[in-house]
């Protein structure tokens, strides 16, 4: 391809331009946009993070709350930003994974967006009403087979990561059971404390409290490894389900185009953000685990989303799941 004289210059002086802004980014404040209400959990990590970030740019991070259809509202907003560093967007599994692949969208998440970086990640906990009569996940599994379709899972809704492991799970196992779905984990797992249902899979952050309480039992955590906070609750691998991980990971995106030297910018005061005492206490209170240093980089949220995007869609494609 051959460019003309003009449009080798306009190209330079766009390069140029671009240069200038990144050097003297920011000069303004920053929107952060947060695809569900707030008050909820992804709100709240935003603004913990976001003030923090906040300090280490010079520049005041708002949050902005666009909520509706799965979060993909919020994604089609921040791929429709200008690529100046000046809107970025928090999401995590169910906003950038889950929602491409059950509902049509006019964005590619891979392909529109630039990743910042990781930022922690909450994996669920398998757990199940006091009176099932299992003491293990081999146990649980073995009832649930012998019971087959008597035995309900509740989800927080259609699309969403409960949901997508209830799937998986049926996927893995053979296992039959039935499916129902709430507006929200909190009255799935309230039904299952009240015993009906049998189970369901809850983040973390949710069902320790329920399980240290004695109100749920908890056969396994979908990870690698067991949490601090519950230490006794064996990994799937650990229970007889190895690589059943499914965790709410949550991290940074601003649009495509968006400079490299800006998407650097963002990402160390993102770091910067949670390598601070303070930051790391409060979002270890809402039951996250900070990601290293090396899954902090824009390059590994890259990859991690990638990998769970080819993961993901192929069960969910393969169950027909739909938003409701």
């Amino acid at each position: 391809m051959k460019f003309t004289r003009a449009a080798i210059v306009l190209l330079a002086l766009l390069s140029a331009a671009f240069s200038a802004m990144s050097q003297n980014y920011p000069t303004r404040s920053i929107k952060l946009i947060v695809p569900f209400a707030a008050g909820g959990p992804t709100d709240t990590i935003a603004r913990i993070v976001g003030e923090r970030m906040g300090r280490t740019l010079g520049q005041q991070v708002v949050v902005e709350n666009i909520t509706g259809a799965g979060g993909s509202i919020a994604v089609s907003k921040l791929v429709q930003s200008a690529p100046d560093g000046y809107t970025v967007g928090i999401g995590h599994i169910g906003t950038h994974v889950i929602v491409e692949a059950i509902q049509p969208v006019q964005f590619d998440v891979l392909k529109d967006l630039a990743p910042v970086g990781m930022l922690c990640t909450n994996p669920q906990l398998l757990i199940a009403k006091n009176a099932t009569p299992a003491k293990n996940l081999k146990e649980f599994l073995d009832y649930v087979k012998a019971n087959e379709n008597k035995v309900a899972a509740g989800t927080g809704g259609a699309g969403t990561p409960a949901h997508l492991s209830a799937v998986y799970l049926q996927q893995k196992t053979g296992a039959k059971f039935e499916i129902v779905h709430y507006r929200g984990a909190a009255p799935a797992t309230q039904d299952v404390i009240a015993g009906n249902i049998d189970m369901n899979f809850d983040q973390a952050a949710n069902s320790i409290p329920q399980y240290k309480a004695g109100k749920v039992k908890a056969f396994a955590v979908t990870a690698p490894k067991r949490l601090a906070a519950a230490p006794d609750v064996p990994t799937v691998d650990e229970a007889g389900l190895p690589g059943f991980y499914m965790s709410v990971w949550h991290g940074l995106w601003a649009p495509r185009a968006t400079p490299a030297a800006i998407v650097s910018r963002l990402n160390a005061a993102m770091s910067e953000a949670l390598a601070d005492p303070a930051v790391r206490k409060r979002l270890e209170e809402l039951g996250q685990d900070i990601v290293p240093p090396e899954q902090q980089t824009a390059a590994a949220l890259g990859a991690h989303h990638k990998a769970e995007i080819e993961k993901w869609w192929p069960p969910i494609k393969t169950a027909g799941i739909k938003a409701n």
